[in-house]
């Protein structure tokens, strides 16, 4: 998808920003980005209007909570999460499935979760999933690639040019395995419907039976898959994990799942959700999710200060 000399200087833009690992000058800066102490804790009905400062000292607006939901509900924040190669890939091959924007099964879901979870960049691993579930490879359920097998994993994730390849592609063959084995109900059930009804739909039973069958899987790819799948298991929702954390603080959102969730639902007639499909609940999971995934996204690329500003009201994005 992309030439060598694109590939050289993604690589060089890559290499400092770890998927689920926040980087060094960030947690060193942590205390100076988050609310001081001494400012009055707001309450849990609105979040903090008060203005920030750019990375020279300017105070910069923040945009009022509505406008700022309905910018990361809408495809103008779309590219502001995006790694760039991940931007002109969409541009040069058109329709793509892609993580940023693209809904996944459950099946989809784990495997991305396994992918992120391993010590990569955020782009490499955005750029392995683009690779393996669009043409020619398609590795969208456990029989593609079971008959595909180890081979055809290899050949996606060395076009992907990642890191650690035969190991993700050894975990994904045994990941495959492990959804007809043990978690599903055969080679092309994507919904994991075994593991939801064996563990009563409850979370915590759930993340045991993925972590003991899923090789790789742990804390970090169950959170990576719990905010994402809960869209589709209503029982976990709302549900946040500690990456999220960063990343709604700096656009000035709640920090946590109670808290977003009830700022989402006071201001709901107020959000545009016209690309959300289902019932209303699914819809509200649907934009809870992506309300994270952009904030998560936003803040992996250090696009925070960018967002705050093209959020506010009569401002022309590029």
């Amino acid at each position: 998808m992309q030439s060598k000399k694109d590939d050289m200087s993604a690589k060089g833009a890559e290499v400092d920003k770890p998927h689920e690992t926040k980087p060094e000058h960030e947690a060193k800066s942590k205390e100076t980005s988050a609310v001081p102490s001494k400012r009055k804790a707001r309450s849990n009905d609105t979040p903090a209007k008060a203005p920030r400062r750019s990375a020279r000292g300017a105070t910069q607006a923040q945009p009022d909570p509505v406008t700022l939901l309905n910018y990361l509900l809408s495809k103008e924040s779309l590219d502001s999460c995006r790694p760039k190669d991940e931007i002109e890939d969409v541009k040069i091959h058109g329709h793509l499935r892609t993580y940023s924007s693209s809904t996944f099964s459950p099946f989809e879901e784990l495997m991305c979760a396994v992918i992120l979870s391993r010590p990569i960049s955020h782009g490499l691993g955005l750029r392995s999933i683009r690779t393996l579930l669009n043409d020619p490879y398609n590795c969208t359920t456990p029989k593609k690639i079971r008959d595909g097998g180890f081979d055809l994993i290899i050949r996606a994730v060395n076009e992907a040019r990642t890191q650690h390849r035969q190991k993700t592609a050894e975990e994904l063959v045994i990941l495959a395995d492990a959804v007809v084995d043990h978690l599903g109900t055969g080679d092309e059930d994507v919904n994991l419907e075994r593991v939801r009804g064996e563990c009563d739909h409850e979370w915590e039973k759930e993340k045991e039976m993925l972590k003991k069958h899923v090789k790789g899987l742990g804390k970090t790819g169950l959170d990576i898959f719990g905010r994402r799948v809960q869209a589709q298991w209503p029982e976990l929702y709302p549900f946040t994990d500690q990456r999220t954390l960063s990343g709604l603080q700096k656009l000035g959102l709640p920090s946590t799942a109670e808290e977003l969730k009830k700022l989402l639902d006071q201001h709901w007639t107020a959000l545009n959700i016209e690309g959300f499909e289902g019932n209303e609940d699914e819809k509200k999971r649907r934009a809870f999710v992506q309300v994270l995934e952009r904030t998560t996204g936003i803040d992996l690329e250090g696009n925070a200060d960018r967002v705050r500003a093209e959020a506010m009201p009569g401002t022309e994005n590029d």
